[in-house]
């Protein structure tokens, strides 16, 4: 008898070949048949008129406080995702000297926008050591498995103390050897690989870049050498190439990442986005790296599948006011209910749209509290690809009203609550046709989602389900990608890019991670503020729609979105690279 059945479900089986109708049976944590299924279940489930795909792999995520406390780890996993890798962009909680506690929340406070509060509060600090951390994390249930990248700023600072918070510190030789040998020992120990951070967008709390900015090729390249040694592992990275019109400093740091990627010997991915300062850059890196796979290397982009944007709102972490005196003095220490309530004043309103017009802004940031031609009303479903049309400045100029006076009105909406979208990257044209050559690239991959992370600003969690409902439809222009495709792309392709061979496929011999989806009802809801981190902290959730079920080592996690209470996941090592599924 098998211990659970799926029936007559159209199998879009990850490897990216057609789909077909069928069977899946599983037994324990294993799928063991594929096709027409004969035989009786314990349980069973009609997939009629559904899709049956692999769980999806998402990595690029930031739950490495998250993980501390909560099993479920959404909204990646409401949201189809049965295996994440975190500790991306080179920050996490381990390894880390016991003075340093304070030290690295204010650091992923700032880089990452995850309340200082809720993980002074919810972080156990049970472990000093990366392979401590680790150790932690097997102790802990999920509903998905994690694996967890070595992160490049904590190690700066554990070798180096408060000099490896310098961008502009340089470690001694000993320094440089010490890094070199924790990163053998977090490999050896089950790191999934090492991440780095090289974008001046990374800063503390306090507005200081991160210590790994300008980390030099000595530095780098010691810790390449180790995952070279170690003989496992992967390098994830982020680089300000993207960002940068500047075509020395981006030939600079591709031809970095090139070395980093021939000296490990490992699989390297970076984030390629594209921005308005150089919106054609990531059509010149994409080149950069077919050059360098035509050396024989490994070097992939990770994208998104839709502009990166963030929510703008007066009940969360960002709006177009925040920076004003103004704002600051009536915001500052109160309750989310009191904030509200003064902003409604319309002496408050005065003062603070004075202040605006007397701020000055430049680069992302002048976008951000400026923009008011990106800055678009979230209704349900979310559009992520919203008419220029629609914008508040455009609403504004019909009604002959000032932009940042008619957006402070938007902004007082339902109750103060009202949630705007802007994006920032990846829109440059107004349209997602960029997006969708960036997706279909040879060496892409689909990732950037950083669920866990940016709580109060953006909710990507969601980019599964963005990937696989907007883009098997077709974008407003009618550029599509087949299912078959997409969900290669967010499950084998993914899966083998960290090593995690024995996921990724619906298939005899495979992990039983599966999603059960009703495609025509796929869409995602707007996100909602909710306050359920520790200490009270709130985010940003968003909830989609059309996951009939979610299956994780054979264990049914999710119904409709809801938990089952099943907790089947666990952490994954490295040692997963070298194990290959049965055929």
């Amino acid at each position: 008898m098998y211990d659970l059945v799926i029936r007559n479900g159209v199998i879009v089986d990850g490897s990216g070949g057609p789909r077909y109708k069928g069977d899946v049976a599983i037994k324990g944590d294993r799928i063991v048949a594929v096709g027409t299924v004969s035989g009786e279940a314990a349980q069973t489930i009609d997939a009629t008129g559904k899709v049956v795909t692999p769980g999806f792999v998402d990595i690029h995520t930031h739950y490495d406080g998250q993980a501390s406390w909560d099993p479920l780890l959404a909204p990646s996993s409401i949201n189809g995702v049965t295996s994440i890798a975190m500790g991306n962009c080179g920050v996490g909680f381990a390894p880390v000297q016991a003075d340093k506690h304070d030290w690295l929340i204010n650091l992923l406070e700032g880089v990452e926008d995850i309340p200082g509060t809720a993980l002074a509060e919810g972080l156990t600090w049970d472990w000093q050591s990366f392979p401590d951390y680790l150790d932690a994390l097997q102790r802990r249930e999920f509903a998905m498995d994690v694996g967890a990248h070595l992160p490049h700023a904590a190690l700066r600072a554990f070798v180096m103390g408060e000099r490896g918070a310098d961008p502009d510190a340089a470690p001694s030789p000993a320094e440089i050897a010490e890094m070199e040998r924790l990163t053998f020992e977090a490999l050896q120990a089950g790191a999934l690989g090492f991440s780095t951070s090289r974008t001046y967008l990374h800063r503390s709390r306090d507005g200081q870049n991160i210590g790994t900015l300008r980390a030099g090729r000595d530095e780098l390249l010691a810790i390449a050498r180790a995952i070279r040694r170690a003989g496992r592992g992967v390098i994830q990275m982020i680089s300000d190439a993207y960002l940068s019109a500047d075509d020395d400093f981006a030939n600079a740091e591709l031809d970095l990442i090139r070395d980093l990627a021939r000296t490990s010997g490992a699989p390297l991915s970076f984030t390629v986005q594209q921005t308005d300062d150089a919106p054609e850059r990531w059509r010149f890196i994409f080149d950069r790296v077919d050059a360098m796979v035509r050396e024989g290397l490994d070097v992939k982009c990770q994208v998104a599948p839709r502009p990166i944007g963030v929510i703008l709102t007066f009940a969360s972490t960002t709006n177009p006011f925040l920076l004003t005196p103004a704002f600051r003095a009536v915001a500052h220490g109160v309750s989310i209910e009191e904030r509200l309530k003064r902003l409604a004043d319309p002496s408050v309103k005065a003062r603070i749209l004075a202040d605006h017009a007397a701020t000055p802004s430049s680069g992302l940031m002048a976008r951000l509290t400026h923009g008011f031609d990106r800055m678009f009303r979230m209704n349900d479903p979310v559009d992520y690809e919203p008419d220029l049309s629609l914008s508040l400045e455009a609403e504004a100029r019909r009604l002959g009203r000032d932009p940042a006076e008619f957006a402070y009105d938007v902004f007082l909406e339902e109750g103060g609550r009202r949630l705007i979208y802007q994006p920032l990257l990846n829109f440059v044209k107004g349209n997602l046709d960029d997006v969708h050559a960036m997706m279909t690239g040879a060496r892409t991959l689909y990732g950037l989602s950083d669920g866990g992370a940016h709580c109060g600003t953006i909710c990507d969690g969601s980019f599964p389900t963005t990937t696989i409902g907007l883009w098997s439809k077709g974008s407003k222009s009618g550029k599509s990608i087949p299912l078959e495709q997409l969900v290669h792309g967010y499950s084998r392709r993914n899966a083998e890019q960290v090593g995690w061979f024995d996921r990724g496929l619906v298939k005899a011999g495979y992990l039983a991670d599966l999603n059960v989806i009703d495609m025509d009802a796929l869409a995602l809801s707007p996100p909602e503020i909710i306050q359920d981190l520790p200490a009270g902290g709130t985010r940003l959730m968003q909830t989609p729609r059309g996951y009939a079920c979610t299956i994780k080592a054979g264990k049914v996690t999710f119904e409709n979105g809801r938990s089952t209470g099943a907790l089947p996941g666990r952490v994954l090592r490295t040692e997963m690279r070298i194990q290959e599924a049965a055929e």
